[in-house]
């Protein structure tokens, strides 16, 4: 697995608990913990993974109104654990990174993958068609 899209993982599986919990057990453990579990001692992604997961965490409340415009039918309470938290790093990346370091259809596809590989059999089309009507109105309106 490369090694951007093991960092990526492992946000999502921070997230998801941190999100499961009721965000109480504090995100920067679960991530070092989970870092330590699934990356390994030579794991070079570890900036990365805090970068990421930081960005998601500020922006949380932007990003979550964005989700519930671009998928008012699923109320973002009611979308699964997996689903909300793929978008909010796929959003993130799409909208807040370096676009040089992370270009938004890298950002789309990476995203697809994490949601069809942890989430539900129709995880990739949903998260595909939320990020996919969020780009082309970046696009619109860039």
């Amino acid at each position: 697995m490369a090694s951007r899209h093991l960092a990526r993982s492992i946000v999502l599986q921070s997230l998801f608990e941190w999100d499961f919990y009721q965000k109480e057990p504090s995100l920067e453990k679960i991530l070092e913990r989970n870092i330590q579990k699934f990356g390994g001692e030579n794991f070079r992604e570890k900036e990365f993974a805090k970068n990421l997961i930081k960005g998601v965490v500020k922006n949380i409340e932007k990003i979550d109104k964005i989700i519930q415009t671009s998928a008012p039918e699923r109320p973002i309470e009611q979308l699964g654990i997996v689903e909300r938290n793929v978008l909010r790093i796929g959003l993130y990346e799409l909208l807040y990174a370096n676009k040089e370091e992370v270009p938004p259809k890298v950002a789309i596809n990476e995203a697809i993958e994490l949601a069809k590989n942890f989430g539900s059999e129709s995880s990739g089309k949903f998260v595909n068609g939320v990020l996919g009507t969020v780009y082309r109105e970046m696009e619109g309106n860039g």
